[in-house]
């Protein structure tokens, strides 16, 4: 076990000092493209302003015989375009596919001063995590990195959720979690094909009632407990959790719903998958301009967070001035990539 002390020594001679506090700013969606494809590289600096993070994808979804291709094509796309305030990271193959070496080595060779964050598929342990950033501490300090390159982990196995709290205190390179309902699905056994979102057989029946044929059956969220437990371990650590892919383009409600859910919970954003995912992200994800108002007053009335206060009838004390600086600070880093929000909200 790694002492205290030397958490937050670098890894590696030359490599840059880790960072005591993730970077503060929205991360409302997580939009993943696939590199491989010419048409869609030409586009991304356009679909950059819309997003606040960009997720260049070389795993799942990505042909066997496209693997070079998408790892190539996204390190051209960072090499010749400045995306600005836009964040970008990368999902690389998983640690044990034939392709993860070259995929940390050239990306960190030629662009790593661009990425920000690797999200690392299938993470299962800290054992994981302890891999990873070895090697990228010496790939950075080889090629002269600046500033360190954070890891996030993908929720994809039984054992990955099982051990999340260890692989959220494995390295001070973690920066947050998101679910992967499918594969986690498939390794929990799960009796169901759906990429995300509930199901109509998963429910529960009211009890019966005399005078009435039929029982009222409501709907439950597969996905409640583990976005639960992600968001408790990555708050504990001080990191970030998501929501991941909702594989039915078309449905935008039920989308929307799922998002919605996993923002109530605490999660700081979802990944988008198709541009029109976008838009419900920015909107589920940004908080609501009434709470916002309201929220301001919470603040206005108890200035350092102490005492009683009576807003409309309702009463606020120090529990509800932290919920309220909770949606304000959001607010303000929102307002930073959305003036007519930033407006709305009344800066």
């Amino acid at each position: 076990m790694k002492l205290p002390v030397h958490f937050y020594k670098p890894l590696a001679i030359g490599a840059p000092q880790p960072l005591r506090e993730l970077p503060v700013r929205p991360e409302r969606m997580i939009h993943f493209f696939p590199p491989h494809i010419e048409k869609i590289r030409n586009k991304a600096p356009e679909t950059a302003k819309q997003c606040d993070v960009m997720c260049g994808n070389l795993e799942d979804a990505i042909p066997i015989e496209s693997k070079d291709a998408a790892r190539a094509g996204f390190i051209e796309l960072l090499s010749n375009n400045d995306f600005g305030d836009t964040a970008m990271w990368v999902r690389v193959n998983a640690l044990n596919s034939p392709w993860i070496l070259d995929d940390l080595h050239d990306i960190i060779k030629h662009v790593g001063n661009k990425v920000d964050v690797i999200m690392i598929p299938k993470v299962e342990g800290p054992w994981d995590i302890h891999f990873v950033d070895q090697y990228v501490s010496l790939l950075e300090a080889k090629y002269g990195i600046k500033k360190p390159i954070l890891l996030h982990a993908l929720l994809e196995t039984a054992q990955g959720v099982t051990n999340v709290e260890a692989i959220c205190g494995a390295s001070p390179r973690m920066h947050g979690l998101s679910l992967g309902p499918a594969d986690l699905a498939a390794s929990r056994g799960m009796k169901t094909t759906r990429v995300g979102g509930g199901h109509p057989g998963y429910g529960v029946l009211v009890d019966e009632e005399e005078g009435k044929a039929t029982r009222a059956f409501y709907q439950q969220d597969l996905w409640h407990y583990t976005i639960a437990r992600m968001v408790d371990a990555a708050v504990a650590h001080g990191l970030h959790s998501f929501y991941g892919p909702f594989g039915d383009l078309k449905d935008e409600a039920a989308c929307e719903a799922q998002f919605r859910n996993a923002f109530l919970m605490g999660c700081s954003g979802a990944w988008s998958l198709a541009p029109n995912q976008i838009a419900i992200a920015k909107r589920v994800f940004s908080p609501d301009v009434k709470e916002v108002l309201f929220a301001k007053r919470i603040l206005e009335a108890m200035p350092d967070g102490s005492g009683v206060a009576t807003i409309d009838g309702k009463m606020q004390d120090d529990a509800t001035w932290k919920q309220a600086k909770v949606i304000v600070d959001l607010a303000r880093l929102v307002a930073q990539r959305d003036p007519e929000l930033a407006t709305a909200y009344g800066w």
